[in-house]
């Protein structure tokens, strides 16, 4: 689990080290659902039987089919003891915690039967102090059935699970924080970057259209100077969301905060002119907004007469140029470089400026 790179990973790895440690056939990882009453089933591995997938988009049960996972596990949970694993068989003779099945457990016997599965055993998974889900692995009929040792190892394997699952959680959100702005939720300049040199990896590969839109909202500093950066931070959360929306026009679109008031949104794949029509949808949107004053748009896109691109830094200042060309003319529609007089228009000379005469204009200025 610990060398798992997403949480489905790393829920198929304990769903396979376990079914391999108890000598079973097949094995799958589920979660309780509080808020829908259901038992999702994440993984499935294994010998699969009809109906059953490695990653199921929507197997589900009412968790009162099954209702152990709700009121078995807590009762004995709640006398002192510890959840405990419990086995089960086509026969109807489980073997667990007390001497019979868990009550409506018969929905398990009758899964058995459907599937020619001999016997499971079921590990109820402990997150955070509370039951999350269950770790469920099965042998076929024929096979010896699981009996109480194989359920107390079931028990252990299912904490070492939880435990596995709780280190996944706290790696997804410290990737998710390295990736995100923080207030307005959108991705941030390091997510930026990676899924950008990853574009341009494709483009140079296979022609691929990568198209980067630059944003810089106007009127921020006036209205920070004049409501209070409270409202100042309203506007970016207001101006990221249209951004947001705007950006699932284009299928894959990744958009961000650069930081200040300058945002942008990366296309991988749409062709320039629908990257074109999305940023004139943002700046008529944001012109609209109560605050601010609109916003000023700059677009690059390989699949415009820019010239060659061999790296994130030239795509990146193309479209920065074409936005600072878009405010300094306040225009209401997005600048796009290279559209104006091909390899001789003014927006690529100026992001062309050599290092001896470089731009005024600094990126990630600070608030207005």
């Amino acid at each position: 689990m610990a060398a798992a790179h997403t949480p489905q990973e790393s829920m198929g790895a304990a769903a396979e080290a376990a079914c391999r440690a108890l000598g079973g056939s097949f094995a799958a990882i589920s979660m309780w659902e509080r808020e829908r009453g259901r038992l999702r089933v994440l993984v499935n591995v294994g010998e699969l039987m009809a109906g059953e997938e490695r990653l199921p988009e929507d197997e589900s049960y009412p968790v009162h089919d099954f209702p152990e996972i709700a009121e078995f596990v807590h009762e004995h949970w709640a006398a002192g003891g510890e959840p405990h694993a419990w086995v089960e068989t086509a026969e109807g003779v489980g073997t667990g915690v007390g001497s019979a099945p868990p009550s409506g457990s018969w929905g398990r016997v009758a899964a058995l039967r459907r599937r020619g599965r001999g016997s499971c055993v079921v590990a109820p998974i402990v997150l955070h102090g509370r039951a999350w889900g269950e770790l469920y692995v099965a042998r076929p009929a024929g096979r010896p059935v699981f009996d109480r040792d194989d359920a107390d190892f079931a028990t252990v394997l299912a904490s070492v699970t939880a435990a596995g699952l709780a280190q996944t959680e706290r790696l997804e959100e410290a990737r998710r924080l390295a990736f995100t702005d923080p207030l307005t939720g959108l991705g941030n300049r390091r997510a930026v970057d990676i899924r950008l040199d990853e574009a341009l990896e494709a483009y140079h590969a296979d022609g691929t259209v990568v198209s980067l839109v630059v944003c810089d909202l106007n009127g921020l500093k006036r209205v920070n100077d004049t409501l209070g950066h409270a409202v100042g931070d309203r506007l970016l959360e207001r101006f990221g969301s249209l951004l947001s929306i705007c950006g699932a026009m284009l299928p894959g679109a990744l958009v961000a905060r650069l930081g200040g008031d300058e945002f942008c949104l990366l296309g991988v794949g749409p062709p320039a002119d629908e990257v074109v029509r999305v940023a004139d949808e943002l700046c008529r949107r944001a012109a609209e907004l109560e605050l601010g004053e609109g916003v000023a748009c700059g677009i690059a896109s390989t699949g415009d007469p820019i010239g060659p691109v061999p790296s994130a830094r030239r795509l990146f200042r193309l479209a920065d140029a074409a936005q600072y060309r878009a405010k300094a003319a306040r225009s209401q529609k997005p600048v796009v470089a290279g559209r104006d007089g091909g390899a001789e228009d003014a927006v690529i000379r100026l992001a062309d400026t050599s290092p001896a005469h470089p731009p005024e204009r600094r990126r990630f200025r600070g608030r207005r």
